[in-house]
């Protein structure tokens, strides 16, 4: 006890303080992390890391139901019931009825809202319950849906009923040709992409940022429903603001002509266990875009977004965020500097990240 009383009336007396509270957090931490009930009271009454996610999530809940009431352009409940549909449609072998469980909702959701939908998601709906429809057997709640979505095709006529070409139904991809980018050229690409800091003062045109998000929006997502928007900016008095807040970025900061922020949306989902998809699908979405702007000649860099309170409220303040909004990431984009250097970045080895039918040897 003596030396401990002398070590915090020493000279070092405030870093042994704080050596002691490390000590302290950590042997709680070692304790708590075994207790799932004890992992709940940590975050409850001792660190509020989680507090903005969880809010988040319930008001994205709430912003899902009004989203599949309200029927705004895209609907999230919609875009999942048709992917769901897509999926039974190409069973092997399929069955003779299925989606019985949520069909009469999918057809309610999509003719109520029809009016306010955008016309890709609106043919997309439409092909699909069609096809769904033509090859699904018999059963109550299956007819109900059926007699009330020819109802409404019928009455609506060519136009609000949005017959559509039929195209957007599975189909089989025509695999007779080979790839029109082989491994060699696809690696050669991924090589020369690098996450490049310094680039060109100059303009960004804006077609080629749209044809690479265009490109983008082809990544996978959970159900298709691509939880996320790409916010982008060129205006430089719009862009020095947004980039005083990730961190990783000092030092070239003014040197951005452009960035996009993509922004997830908990809307989609429904459920709690689910909120981690906006991430992934955002970023699968951004892998994509930063390939596909080095392909139009512009480079990129992906930029880290830390979850620190005070930089969470501005950037909401600065994009008018609503409360299940998150931001993902920022990506710099613009013409590179042919002068400017870029990091090695060596990569972990292959043999350090992938293994084979690898399980729990315990």
């Amino acid at each position: 006890m003596k030396q401990y009383i002398k070590a915090l009336l020493g000279p070092n007396g405030i870093r042994f303080c704080l050596q002691m509270v490390d000590k302290i957090r950590l042997t709680w931490l070692r304790v708590a992390y075994k207790s799932a009930f004890l992992s709940r009271l940590h975050y409850l009454l001792i660190s509020p890391s989680f507090t903005r996610e969880a809010q988040a999530v319930i008001a994205g809940h709430i912003r899902f139901e009004e989203n599949r009431k309200n029927h705004e352009s895209v609907n999230y409940f919609l875009r999942r019931s048709i992917h769901r549909l897509e999926k039974g449609l190409i069973m092997r072998p399929r069955r003779e009825v299925f989606a019985a469980d949520y069909i009469e909702d999918a057809v309610a959701s999509f003719i109520t809202g029809r009016d306010n939908l955008n016309q890709q998601e609106a043919d997309w709906a439409n092909d699909v319950f069609t096809e769904y429809f033509s090859v699904t057997g018999r059963n109550p709640a299956i007819d109900k849906a059926r007699d009330h979505f020819q109802q409404f095709r019928q009455s609506s006529g060519p136009d609000g009923g949005s017959p559509g070409m039929g195209g957007n139904i599975p189909y089989v991809r025509a695999l007779g040709e080979p790839p029109p980018v082989d491994h060699d050229a696809f690696r050669a690409l991924s090589v020369r992409r690098r996450s490049v800091r310094w680039f060109q003062q100059k303009p960004v045109p804006r077609e080629l940022v749209d044809q690479a998000i265009e490109t983008a929006a082809l990544a996978p997502s959970a159900c298709n429903r691509q939880p996320f928007e790409y916010r982008l900016f060129d205006d430089p008095a719009l862009i020095a603001p947004l980039l005083e807040l990730p961190m990783g970025i000092k030092g070239y900061e003014d040197n951005v002509p452009a960035v996009a922020v993509l922004v997830g949306k908990l809307r989609a989902y429904p459920h709690p266990r689910d909120r981690h998809v906006i991430y992934i699908d955002a970023s699968l979405s951004a892998m994509s875009f930063m390939y596909a702007l080095e392909t139009l000649g512009l480079s990129s860099c992906p930029i880290n977004w830390p979850d620190v309170p005070q930089r969470e409220r501005r950037m909401k303040e600065l994009l008018g965020l609503a409360l299940d909004e998150r931001p993902i990431m920022l990506v710099a984009y613009g013409y590179p500097d042919p002068d400017g250097m870029v990091p090695k970045s060596t990569k972990i080895p292959l043999a350090e990240i992938r293994s084979y039918n690898r399980v729990n040897s315990a």
